[in-house]
């Protein structure tokens, strides 16, 4: 009997509404994850729980609300459409159904939930694609803990492949391409395109975390891919939170940065986000704009995710079928 294949395409995941309770229940099994934060359990607890949960809810359910939609949060509405044009691109291609699922690391719908729902439909072979095109272990090695966590408790394993990157697969890096070259259709290109990733504290890199290694050639093949000089693309780093050195250098603080060298005119793109969300969608695209504005800069393009874009989903539905 051949193997009946599901797929789980999986992401970070958001509150369930764009309000501080909402944001305290989501940022409370996020934050407590020894993945994203890994200090001792006890202390960091009492941090979390005493501080954290006491004042950041309220701040980050703002920036929720401002890029918030009728369907919910941005980043589960555009994964619900990935998911769905995954589906329909591998029955295409397969001419056969395929189960795919979504399931979120944190929030709803749980990863648990998604496995289960490839239970009920009977599949054999289970393949697990992050929709992290680089590997951190605070985000693609966490979601291999929870897959693993849920299949700890079922009878019967079924076989499991998992798609840990996908950074310089040539059809992810066209899609960045092609979607950059959308802009410059509508637009000449500014005097430096910036590729802004998410941070990550600097320790873990020491560790041995790859992370910072895999933006860097996302960064390169993408510049090769636009024909792009030397010293007209930069890579940065975004999000960081907390008193800790993290990966440099800092989106916001080159933004500021910037005007003084001569460079008034940007467009940023963020390459490590398979979708928008807020990091994106506020962070990016209101406050670092206006941040850059103000610090003496005339012109700021922030370029979409790459979202459910055809040649993205063309893309993840080959870096799909490479592993069936």
């Amino acid at each position: 009997m051949s193997a009946k294949t599901g797929i789980l395409v999986t992401n970070l995941g958001t509150p369930d509404s764009a309000t501080p309770a909402a944001l305290r229940r989501y940022l409370a099994e996020f934050l407590w994850d020894r993945r994203v934060v890994d200090m001792a359990r006890i202390p960091w607890w009492l941090i979390l729980h005493g501080v954290i949960l006491r004042v950041r809810p309220g701040k980050v359910a703002r920036a929720y609300q401002k890029v918030w939609t009728e369907q919910g949060g941005p980043l589960l509405v555009i994964s619900q459409q990935q998911r769905a044009a995954i589906e329909q691109q591998l029955q295409r291609q397969l001419n056969q159904k395929v189960p795919v699922v979504l399931g979120m690391r944190y929030g709803n719908p749980s990863i648990a939930s998604a496995l289960e729902s490839l239970k009920e439909s009977g599949v054999t072979r289970i393949i697990v694609l992050p929709l992290y095109p680089q590997y951190s272990a605070a985000t693609t090695g966490s979601t291999f803990d929870a897959v693993s966590q849920t299949l700890q408790q079922w009878r019967s394993i079924p076989e499991l492949t998992f798609i840990s990157h996908y950074y310089n697969h040539p059809a992810y890096i066209d899609s960045l391409a092609n979607s950059i070259k959308d802009q410059w259709k509508e637009r000449s290109p500014a005097q430096q395109l910036l590729l802004s990733y998410h941070g990550l504290p600097l320790r873990y890199h020491q560790a041995g975390d790859p992370y910072r290694e895999q933006c860097e050639a996302t960064t390169v093949a993408l510049a090769e891919q636009l024909n792009l000089k030397e010293g007209a693309v930069q890579m940065l780093f975004q999000s960081r939170f907390g008193g800790e050195e993290w990966l440099q250098p800092y989106t916001d603080e080159t933004l500021q940065q910037l005007p003084n060298q001569g460079i008034e005119r940007v467009e940023i793109a963020c390459p490590g986000f398979s979708a928008d969300c807020v990091e994106t969608l506020e962070e990016i695209a209101l406050q670092n704009r206006d941040l850059f504005l103000q610090s003496g800069g005339s012109d700021y393009h922030y370029i979409p995710a790459l979202n459910s874009r055809d040649d993205h989903i063309q893309a993840l539905t080959e870096i799909l079928l490479e592993r069936w």
